[in-house]
């Protein structure tokens, strides 16, 4: 990734942050005034001017050049769910022949790439090209090295011609502007006339799988899909859990090392590494920054680990169930609110007063999740998502809330006005100035829950591994900013605040205790219960997707102008078609792997046995076993090349959904996958029935414990 550093004799004091344009930088290469004004610009307070754009380009250019960067990019986010950008190199040519090396203010505030052939999902015409990136000031740039090869990198909001969103930055900028401004009015009703701005905060957990590149360049279905839709586990998998935060052999190590110095640089605050629970199974964790700067970061650190793991003679598996039979992969998203004068509104405290600040917070965040959890669910709803949720790996698909026994218990001694008993025996008497203070850890991990508080944060544990997570914060900030909209006007209009605080927090918490579920998610009980409650079960992504642009979550999201009713069905018709292609793929991988190497190989199998059964026989040998091997063998090559056919013929029928992104992903989901399943039963039992030597795809023993 970058020109021969050695890693292991390299400082981090003297490369952290060296490829960001960060604060810091801004402060030492800008004039006071301008950088000033750009952190007003920032803060959202001030309009970027064109002088002020001019003076930030040509400092962000010489630093860029100083690092030896030839060309800039507009960095983006499409919805195609991954990045993209069009590089543009300094030069400007004189008429002497030589060149002079510029940036302008107004080449760093707009570029336009060609967007036609991005996913519209309807809002455009594909002769309609226009889409303009326009500068995030709020995300800082950086030097993507290459092995040399450095482009300074400046994260832009991607929208057309008539404004529209085209990506996934614009809404969640939205989302946040829309939480800021209702939190700001409750905490003003609340008597704080310090805070001027609110944000919301993001810590994400990356999990990824590593494998060696040899036998990655060997299946076809890892290099075009992400997974594996054939193999089955070998005798030992992850029942020992002796993977999980076991010691971190030297080549991974190695990895490790390197991919940490390239964050580091980037100004990525990586923080932890370690063993995940399946074979090759890994996981990093960065800091918290701003739910946007968050969202950026995970994007770079998702490239940066693929990478780095090529260097290494390793690939990188980002899908979320790459392998069947282990543990997929999730992007935990730690989610708080803070303030700009240093309050975590989710954080416990240590006086009555935050106290009753947090628990209004608290219950205002309990009932966004239990009224718009199909949001949330949504938000998280890919077709990678759906082998992994509910299995012993991951959150049931049911939303609900994790409380701990403290916080669950306070909170019903106000719902149920009786007093509260401490652990020393005492009553604490519960009224708004003498809600007791608890310890802000006293709430244990529930690695079950789909949204756990984790005693100063909610861990959103359902987001996908290969997920922006830009979608599940902006549904998430939302549905919290709807809340607190209402308790703002309630609190404005009170004659008496802190009754109508005592009021809120009762109420809500009586009216949506029905999705705080402490227990086991994965106990065989927990569906019905949550049923019994009347929490919605939406097992896969297309029932999920079909509710996005419902009229009630329109009206939800024009209110607080994070989409508009084009711009939210425009994205459902995008997700369902994503949803569609990529089993058109994985579908079309097993018809091309199965015909024409699984089963021939299973065939040549067959014919040798065979083969050696007849010269057994001509030797008065009855070999019993054998018979019994080549009929297994037999059946199930045939009842593979039904389902083959079978298969075949349902990509050939979905043609007749096309034109209905809805129905043709129903037609995938309900046609097609138990097709695929049926076929993968079968070629999966032909490999645990074929001699090694004929098999054609590298094994999962050979992928999961060869590093």
């Amino acid at each position: 990734m970058s020109e021969c550093i050695d890693y292991t004799k390299t400082s981090l004091m003297e490369v952290y942050g060296e490829n960001c344009f960060s604060d810091a930088v801004m402060r030492e290469r800008l004039p006071g005034n301008v950088y000033h004004e750009l952190k007003a610009v920032q803060a959202g307070s001030k309009k970027l001017s064109t002088q002020v754009a001019e003076v930030v380009a040509n400092a962000m250019k010489d630093w860029a050049i100083e690092r030896g960067a030839t060309h800039f990019t507009h960095w983006f986010q499409p919805l195609t769910g991954l990045t993209a950008e069009k590089h543009d190199s300094f030069i400007s040519p004189r008429p002497d022949g030589s060149v002079l090396l510029e940036f302008s203010g107004k080449e760093l505030i707009q570029g336009e790439p060609d967007a036609s052939s991005f996913p519209n999902g309807g809002l455009r015409a594909t002769f309609e090209a226009r889409g303009y990136t326009a500068w995030d000031t709020s995300s800082p740039a950086v030097v993507k090295d290459l092995q040399g090869v450095k482009t300074l990198t400046i994260p832009t909001a991607f929208i057309s011609y008539t404004g529209e969103a085209l990506d996934k930055k614009v809404p969640l900028l939205r989302s946040m502007s829309a939480i800021n401004k209702e939190a700001l009015r409750v905490i003003r009703a609340l008597g704080n006339t310090t805070c001027t701005r609110i944000f919301t905060n993001v810590g994400p957990e990356q999990e990824y799988f590593l494998i060696d590149e040899k036998f990655y360049d060997q299946r076809p279905d890892l290099r075009l899909s992400g997974r594996t839709v054939f193999g089955t586990m070998s005798a030992k998998g992850q029942e020992m859990d002796d993977h999980y935060f076991g010691a971190i052999k030297e080549r991974i190590g190695l990895f490790m090392k390197e991919l940490n110095y390239e964050l580091w640089k980037l100004g990525i605050s990586a923080k932890t590494q370690h063993n995940e629970v399946a074979p090759n199974q890994f996981e990093i964790a960065t800091i918290y920054e701003s739910a946007n700067i968050s969202t950026d970061t995970n994007q770079l650190l998702m490239e940066v680990i693929k990478n780095v793991a090529r260097h290494h003679g390793l690939v990188a598996l980002l899908h979320e169930k790459p392998f069947a039979g282990v543990n997929g992969s999730g992007k935990h998203n730690n989610w708080s609110i803070g303030t700009d004068d240093g309050q975590n509104l989710l954080g416990p405290g240590d006086s009555p007063g935050e106290n009753v600040q947090f628990l209004l917070f608290l219950t205002s965040v309990i009932k966004a999740v239990d009224t718009y959890g199909t949001l949330l669910r949504l938000s998280a709803a890919t077709s990678g998502n759906d082998h992994r949720l509910g299995a012993n790996e991951a959150p049931p698909a049911v939303i609900s809330l994790y409380l701990g026994n403290t916080l669950t218990e306070i909170l019903d001694c106000i719902a149920e006005d009786r007093p509260l008993v401490k652990r020393d025996g005492k009553l604490v008497e519960l009224g708004l100035t003498t809600i007791p203070t608890f310890p802000m850890d006293d709430t244990d991990r529930n690695r079950t829950s789909p949204f756990a508080f984790t005693g100063n944060k909610f861990e959103f544990r359902m987001v996908g591994s290969s997920q922006s997570l830009a979608s599940p914060n902006t549904m998430l900030n939302v549905a919290v900013a709807e809340v607190l909209s209402e308790v703002a006007t309630r609190l404005e209009q009170a004659d008496d605040t802190l009754t109508e605080v005592k009021h809120i927090i009762k109420e809500f918490y009586t009216s949506h205790k029905r999705i705080i579920f402490n227990g086991n998610g994965y106990a065989p009980d927990w569906l019905e219960i949550a049923s019994n409650r009347g929490l919605p079960n939406l097992t896969n992504t297309v029932e999920a997707l079909s509710h996005l642009d419902d009229p009630e979550y329109t009206k939800l999201f024009g209110k607080h102008g994070v989409f508009t009713a084009a711009e939210l069905h425009s994205r459902k018709e995008i997700y369902l078609e994503t949803y569609s292609g990529q089993l058109h793929i994985e579908a079309g991988l097993m018809v091309e792997m199965a015909k024409r190497r699984a089963i021939p190989a299973a065939n040549r199998y067959l014919k040798d046995l065979l083969s050696t059964m007849e010269a057994q026989m001509s030797f008065g040998m009855t070999p019993r076993s054998q018979k019994t091997l080549a009929q297994n063998l037999f059946d199930h090559i045939e009842s593979a090349l039904d389902a083959l056919e079978s298969l075949e013929q349902t990509l050939v029928d979905v043609l007749e959904t096309k034109g209905d992104a809805l129905e043709e992903a129903r037609y995938y989901h309900g046609k097609v996958v138990p097709v695929m399943e049926i076929l993968r039963s079968h070629v999966d039992e032909l490999e645990r029935l074929t001699e090694k030597s004929y098999w054609p795809y590298p094994s999962y023993e050979d992928m999961l414990f060869h590093l």
